[in-house]
């Protein structure tokens, strides 16, 4: 009986011993790829460092001035007047600050829209509202619509001279 029991302890530490391997041989596989990554890291460090000592060189005032006056015939350069520069207070109002146009305000003006064609404000309008007339008052309704979404937004006034050019956020513009 005793032999059957160091065959099993014996049998349990080989299978512990090559548990403990494979553990520490992916530990391992585990600790070159962090070095790997490591280098790469200190790879593009170092680049990016280079890339920023070559801008520093590249746009050097002296080196500019140099190559304005290599270039000037083919470039034809002229300095930046100041009254060409806008203040922060002059730029157009950001996007999520545009007024959003009221439903009701939408359907009176397409009402408006309608009457203001039928008596002829413009050919257009009055054309189309004579077609969808003469095609009936579902299609009048549309081309109310369609002339009602056609009308301008209006903008608000530039900013007041107590923001400061800090608290301007950016953002698209649509035209």
């Amino acid at each position: 009986m005793l032999k059957t029991f160091d065959l099993v302890l014996i049998g349990v530490m080989t299978a512990t011993a090559a548990v403990t391997y494979t553990i520490k041989h992916r530990a391992e596989l585990k600790l070159e790829e962090v070095h790997r990554l490591e280098a790469e890291i200190k790879l593009e460090k170092d680049t990016i460092d280079l890339l920023k000592a070559d801008w520093a060189l590249q746009s050097q005032p002296n080196r500019l001035e140099r190559l304005v006056k290599a270039y000037n015939d083919e470039l034809k350069l002229q300095p930046t007047e100041s009254t060409a520069l806008v203040h922060a207070k002059e730029l157009p109002m950001l996007k999520s600050e545009v007024p959003v146009p009221d439903v009701t305000e939408a359907k009176a003006s397409a009402k408006g829209a309608t009457v203001a064609s039928a008596k002829g404000a413009t050919v257009a309008s009055a054309k189309s509202a004579t077609v969808a007339s003469a095609k009936g008052a579902p299609d009048t309704a549309k081309g109310a619509q369609a002339t009602a979404k056609a009308q301008p937004i209006p903008m608000p006034a530039p900013r007041g001279e107590a923001e400061d050019a800090d608290q301007i956020e950016t953002g698209s513009v649509e035209e």
